[in-house]
């Protein structure tokens, strides 16, 4: 490990092996995507139109364009994503949540998120389904950082309200056989340069099917065999998104440590 010190964040660089190769990794705020990597938000309008649309689940109640907002950082230069869509007004949450327009299996993920507001809400869906919780003031195993409902929220590496913090996640997609589940899905992440979960495995979606794909199956349980999108979810909130970016991977071995 590597522990390189700039002005506004703390970079860590890990390297390990994955796949049978090495993996070098930044984790941390401000953390830029690798040439391997797309970057699906950048700040710019022009972006959120191009890679990203309403997810059309069955609470859906926004029409395009989408209404999020681009606004100045309140930290550094540039400007965000803000969550707080008019549709999704009161926590409703399904109403107005945006998704790549890209849909994946196996893949890293960087994302910065700031909450503005103490008890700010939203979430990050791996494949628009599993949830990794984005909430203020909630140490639960329903709180920050969270896979929900799943693990014990890791508050301790949250930089807390008006601060952007970033999620690093390797997931590796649930694995089928003769359209069976044989694996399920798994991930490994780093929450502002901390290791809180480790070949997590993920056992079901969460929140009913106005949270996402699945969630309306089996109650849950009956996650099938098709790749999904990276979902954002606007409850409401003055919860602020910068610097995504995603790395397609594939992951043969249930190993997604990094």
């Amino acid at each position: 490990m590597i522990q390189k010190n700039t002005s506004k964040s703390i970079i860590l660089v890990f390297v390990a092996t994955i796949m049978g190769s090495t993996l070098h990794a930044q984790v941390g705020v401000g953390v830029k995507a690798p040439k391997s990597a797309e970057v699906y938000f950048d700040g710019s309008r022009k972006m959120l139109d191009e890679k990203w649309t309403y997810w059309k689940g069955p609470r859906l109640a926004a029409t395009l364009p989408i209404k999020w907002f681009i606004v100045n950082d309140p930290v550094d230069k540039g400007t965000v994503l803000n969550t707080n869509d008019p549709a999704a007004a009161g926590g409703k949450y399904g109403a107005a949540d945006i998704v790549t327009k890209d849909q994946f299996r196996d893949f890293r993920l960087h994302i910065e998120f700031l909450i503005q507001k103490k008890g700010g809400n939203s979430g990050v869906y791996l494949q628009n389904r599993y949830e990794i919780q984005v909430l203020d003031g909630d140490t639960t195993s329903h709180g920050m950082g969270a896979v929900i409902n799943e693990t014990p929220s890791p508050y301790f590496a949250y930089n807390g309200v008006g601060k952007w913090n970033a999620y690093d996640i390797v997931f590796r997609a649930a694995r089928f056989k003769d359209g069976k589940l044989v694996e399920k899905a798994m991930l490994t992440m780093y929450f502002n340069g901390k290791k809180v979960h480790k070949n997590q495995r993920i056992n079901q979606v969460w929140g009913g099917p106005n949270s996402g794909i699945d969630g309306g199956n089996d109650g849950g349980k009956g996650i099938t065999d098709v790749p999904g999108g990276l979902k954002l979810q606007a409850e409401g909130h003055d919860v602020l998104y910068r610097n995504i970016w995603i790395q397609k991977m594939s992951i043969p071995k249930s190993d997604t440590d990094f």
